[in-house]
């Protein structure tokens, strides 16, 4: 089994350059009594078709002490379409409510553990995680989500009680690791394993 962040483990600290020109390191979110930390990219169907829940789901939380990252690890050299211009255009046009990193040594996506895109990493106030999965049941069909596992976490800690379930299986794409075709396995880029 791959390996991903344990929970309870501290957050894993890091220094990248968001689309706003800006470098963040974690102490940068410390205002955030929790901090949602979440592997994504510009191509998954999987990411663009949960994008707007996400959407809703970090400003549903924004008053609450809640904040919001996404992290993008996807090699350009395995799928050009995740560099970093493709980013700021896309946070351009669709102005998304967190910080959009880009991890382009893909040290971070190592540190954590990412699986897919997405994958959601949720930390209390100490940083430690108290959530990793994914953030709905049907992230490719809004119309078909029945169960929204990231805003459920998100409710539980802000109201002060334990997380019912803190551990699911993410639902994504492979992150597209440098080096490895994007087509390594039969059928789309954006194959689900």
């Amino acid at each position: 089994m791959a390996f991903t962040l344990e929970l309870k483990t501290r957050a894993p600290d890091f220094e990248l350059i968001a689309t706003d020109g800006e470098n963040y390191s974690l102490e940068d979110f410390d205002n955030h009594r929790f901090l949602v930390l979440f592997f994504t990219c510009n191509h998954c169907p999987y990411v663009t078709g949960s994008d707007e829940v996400t959407r809703e789901t970090a400003e549903q939380f924004r008053g609450r002490g809640v904040g919001f990252v996404g992290i993008n690890s996807n090699s350009k050299n395995t799928y050009p379409e995740d560099d970093y211009s493709h980013m700021v255009a896309r946070m351009e046009k669709h102005a998304f409510p967190w910080i959009y990193l880009h991890d382009e040594t893909q040290d971070v996506a190592r540190a954590y553990g990412a699986l897919r895109t997405p994958h959601f990493y949720v930390f209390n106030a100490e940083r430690k995680l108290i959530y990793t999965g994914r953030g709905v049941d049907q992230p490719r069909n809004r119309s078909a989500i029945t169960v929204n596992d990231l805003e459920r976490t998100l409710e539980e800690a802000v109201s002060g009680q334990s997380i019912s379930v803190p551990q699911t299986n993410p639902i994504g794409c492979n992150v597209k690791w440098d080096g490895k075709d994007a087509h390594w396995m039969p059928g789309e880029a954006c194959d689900l394993v």
